[in-house]
């Protein structure tokens, strides 16, 4: 028999942390990332181990005993975060959803009531797992009795005796409450003694066995720990108490209590509605199934298309594939198609959308098109196979879909429009995105279209698993579906997405979103088809030499590595590496495990030790340029479009909260820009042919542009309108001299500073970035504001004003919410106000270059230039000019990203001209 107990607390917090840079928000605003983390959990181990018995222990309300005996006790610890608290009463509900028992005993902590219950459970022939990352369950372990502890990537580890023993370097699991009791235990506030680590306190162990020996032998000990331990004679016995988990609680397992048990499915349904928890709830159910029905056709406008005559084909012209509350309609006859594109070029609005044999808009084909019109009703139109014939039918509608009255409505619809460009069709018109509408409103959240209609609409459509089989397994084409099946799923598609439109419409307009959205965000769209259709060219060979070139500076970096080392080693293994650096080379002395059981070697570590030894500097170099390798060198190549020969990145319009745009395949954001690794894959980007040029341009400063102006600081004003470096000046008043004596190191720092003050850096965080002392850090911070007062006042104004409001805006009311700023907690609350600060000015920024962008596109348009834009990459447009149109090219791109809105400073644009990116940068 299997007895799982789980520690609720501790995977409570564990959940909410890992979700603390993206939180799970539902549409009511609530914050489930707790919540969703914990079931997770628990699902989890439900799948993977199978108990036979479980059981959930949390932390009473109220102080415990040791709250009693040492008032300081946790004290330390920020008070729970709001979220966490509303989410443990909801916690508990699904708990018993589930029917598995609560234990909570007044006056002790989980962790005692836990031990209480595994001792018990253990001496009635149970195998006990204590589900826990908390280090303490170590003293529990015995025989029968293990510690089950998540591991970061979703993974656990089961911990016996051995494994305890191993990790902490003891004889015996009773000797971690030794352990902790002598180094003391920052996260419980136990003080230990002063001056002893973990690695003393292991030595201590293994010599003396306990801390009772220890004690009563310290005459045995020399010099200065001879006198710590001495000196802290009570407070290490206190410690031990403190860290001691009870195994004497007055409870009694109950076997039968814990017995697993079916869950209630209903009152888990219940919960998980509420809280938008669409992925738990098919877990429970399954996807909901709605197979197509024929029936009669109704109203007066479906007349039109009914069937007539002996020679009616097999579905009928229009066959009505009728549910209780909606009529769609599969129209796979040329007359009743020709009727139905006249109807709809007659309207002033209709939802489409496109079905295809595959998920890349630029490769894939068109199996089907459906229009929606008015809610409940819709039209599915089938396209075969054969090129031919299937132009025939997207001609139909083209009329319809070019005409520049309508309105078209669509979910993701830039997908569409790149189909529907392959068949000839450029749509028109103004658009109306039901993803990008409910990005705007509620930028935190998920904008996929089966959950924004289960969410506003009360619905759950057919998902594409229905027809085409599960992920992570073989799926039929949509081609392969009976066509009734697909009519009724394409239907509802544009039937949803009209309902959804008119859900969010009043929605915008309440909220002030309407211009950001219909005069920035959807014309954007157009745009954005038009640069992913064009593409831009790769230099294979370049890229190939490259690799040649950096995969034998990675070979000579490994050889050099490992003779720094002494020895070979696996350099891509986390674990070997911080035991060469952190055993072998004894690097830093400080260095701690993780709960993975491996040192921690990451970048920003060892950024911090890069002056400590040279072999961190190799290492540093070598991860880069593998990155580089693997990322872009080896695997640009692969993604060039078998038709056109070109790179077609695909660009994100509602994936970043601030604004900015995203882009996949390739991930253009993350290229570096300024170090020579950039410049090699820069230089793989190339003009078209021999009768074009590269062309770019970026804005230069744009977010401290935008800081002077929302601040309305009179010296950063001054500074950028007389042309002055701005970090040269910000250096000259913060060390007090003259422009003309600024060093470079001191614009390094000036620069460092003006850049990490948008993003509310700390003056530790500062001195990590300089390598510099503390003190020094904090005279460049208060340098800083003494030289710009009025940026100091924005920030505090940006906080007064999103604690009041919920969230700030950006200079064209893109809203950032921000449900933590009035947190208790200061971790929560301090991530929130640097969002405050930042957002308006990151976010305006990117609403400045799509407006760039699509003033350029419009001129583009209308003034017949044959050039095009290819590329964004944050601050930066990139452009496939003809040589002859360059000049023209160059004054169009200046004049309107430098026109786009009126700052207190002017925005200067760069530019460059080139065969390549990096020629052009």
């Amino acid at each position: 028999m299997k007895l799982f107990l789980i520690d609720a607390y501790a995977l409570i917090y564990r959940s909410y942390y890992a979700f603390i840079k993206n939180p799970r928000i539902n549409s009511k605003g609530m914050n489930t990332s707790a919540i969703f983390g914990f079931v997770n959990s628990l699902e989890d181990v439900l799948k993977r181990e199978d108990p036979t018995h479980i059981a959930v222990a949390f932390d009473p309300p109220g102080p415990t005993f040791r709250h009693e005996a040492y008032e300081a006790y946790k004290a330390q610890r920020e008070e729970t975060p709001e979220d966490i608290r509303a989410s443990v009463p909801l916690i508990k509900d699904i708990i018993k959803a589930y029917n598995i028992p609560i234990l909570e005993i007044k006056g002790y902590e989980a962790d005692d009531v836990i031990g209480t219950v595994a001792k018990q459970a253990a001496a009635e022939h149970f195998e006990v797992y204590m589900m826990t990352p908390d280090k303490d369950y170590g003293q529990l372990v015995e025989e029968h009795i293990y510690m089950y502890r998540p591991k970061f990537g979703g993974d656990y580890e089961t911990m016996g005796v051995k494994e305890v023993l191993d990790k902490y370097g003891l004889t015996s699991t009773a000797q971690v409450i030794d352990l902790l009791a002598l180094m003391g235990d920052s996260s419980d506030n136990i003080p230990g003694c002063p001056g002893v680590g973990e690695k003393t306190a292991q030595k201590l162990l293994t010599q003396f066995g306990s801390i009772e020996n220890l004690l009563e032998n310290s005459d045995q000990l020399k010099g200065a720990l001879k006198t710590k331990i001495e000196e802290n004679v009570e407070q290490i016995k206190f410690s031990k108490f403190l860290a001691t988990i009870k195994t004497d609680v007055p409870i009694t397992f109950d076997a039968n209590q814990c017995r697993r048990e079916k869950p209630d499915e209903g009152k888990l349904t219940e919960i998980y509605t509420e809280l938008e928890f669409r992925t738990f709830i098919n877990k429970l159910q399954g996807e909901a199934k709605k197979p197509a029905q024929t029936g009669p056709i109704q109203g007066d406008l479906f007349a039109l298309f009914a069937p007539e005559g002996p020679e009616a084909p097999k579905y009928s012209t229009l066959a009505s594939l009728k549910s209780t509350d909606h009529t769609y309609h599969l129209t796979d006859n040329q007359t009743k198609q020709e009727e139905l594109a006249r109807f709809l070029n007659d309207q002033d609005f209709f939802a489409f959308d496109t079905e295809t044999d595959g998920v890349d808009p630029l490769t894939c084909n068109l199996v089907g098109l459906s229009f929606a019109v008015k809610e409940k009703e819709a039209w599915y139109v089938p396209v075969p196979a054969d090129r031919t014939e299937a132009q025939k039918i997207v001609d139909r509608f083209s009329p319809a879909l070019q005409n520049e009255k309508i309105r078209k409505i669509g979910q993701n619809i830039k997908f569409d429009i790149l189909v529907l460009r392959k068949y000839g069709v450029r749509v028109k018109g103004p658009l109306f995105d039901t993803m990008i509408a409910h990005y705007l409103l509620n930028p935190e959240l998920r904008h996929g279209m089966d959950y924004l209609a289960e969410t506003y609409l009360g619905y759950t459509p057919i998902a594409i698993e229905e027809l085409i089989g599960p992920k992570g397994k073989k799926q039929l084409s949509m081609r392969d579906i009976p066509v009734e099946q697909v009519a009724e799923y394409a239907a509802e598609d544009a039937d949803v997405t009209l309902q959804l439109k008119n859900h969010f419409a009043p929605l915008l307009k309440k909220e002030g979103l309407e211009s950001l959205f219909f005069d920035i965000e959807m014309p954007l769209v157009y745009v954005l088809a038009d640069m992913e259709a064009t593409g831009v060219s790769l230099d294979t060979e370049a890229l190939h030499q490259s690799s040649v070139v950096l995969t034998a500076s990675l070979e000579k970096l490994e050889r050099e590595i490992h003779e720094m080392a002494g020895e070979s080693f696996n350099i891509n293994s986390t674990k070997q590496v911080g035991e060469i650096l952190f055993e072998k080379l004894k690097i830093d002395e400080k260095a701690k495990k993780t709960k993975t059981g491996n040192y921690s070697t990451s970048e920003d570590i060892l950024e911090k030790l890069r002056n400590k030894h040279p072999i961190i500097g190799k290492l540093l170099e070598y991860r880069g340029l593998k990155k580089l390798l693997s990322t872009y060198i080896d695997a640009l190549p692969t993604l060039i479009h078998p038709e056109t020969g070109k790179i077609h990145t695909s660009y994100n319009q509602a994936v970043t909260a601030t604004g900015r745009l995203s882009s996949t395949n390739p991930n253009l954001q993350n290229i570096p820009v300024r170090d020579e690794l950039g410049r090699e894959i820069r230089k793989a980007f190339t003009a078209d042919n021999a009768g074009s040029v590269f062309f770019s341009a970026d804005y230069s400063q744009i977010e401290l542009r935008i800081m002077a102006h929302l601040s309305n600081d009179t010296n950063m004003i001054e500074a950028f309108r007389s042309g002055e470096d701005i970090h040269a000046a910000t250096a000259a008043k913060i060390y007090g001299i003259p422009v003309s004596e600024v060093t470079a190191e001191m614009r390094r720092k000036a620069k460092t500073a003006n850049f990490g003050i948008i993003y509310g850096i700390s003056v530790f965080g500062l001195a990590e970035r300089l390598g510099i002392p503390r003190a020094e850090s904090k005279e460049l911070i208060d340098g800083y504001f003494r030289s710009y007062p009025q940026v100091r006042e924005y920030m505090d104004e940006s906080i007064r004003v999103a604690k009041e409001k919920g969230y700030v805006e950006t200079l064209f009311k893109r809203k950032r919410f921000l449900p933590d700023i009035n947190s208790n907690n200061a971790i929560v609350r301090g991530y929130a106000e640097r969002n405050a600060i930042n957002a308006p000015i990151q976010g305006s920024a990117a609403d400045i270059i799509k407006v760039a962008m699509i003033r350029i596109f419009d001129r583009f348009e209308r003034e017949g230039v044959k050039s095009k834009m290819t590329l964004q990459v944050h601050d930066e447009l990139n452009f496939n000019v003809y040589r002859e149109e360059i000049d023209r090219v160059r004054a169009i791109v200046l004049e309107e990203m430098e026109q786009v809105v009126a700052l207190q400073v002017p925005l200067i644009a760069d530019c460059g001209v080139g065969n390549n990116w990096l020629e052009a940068h």
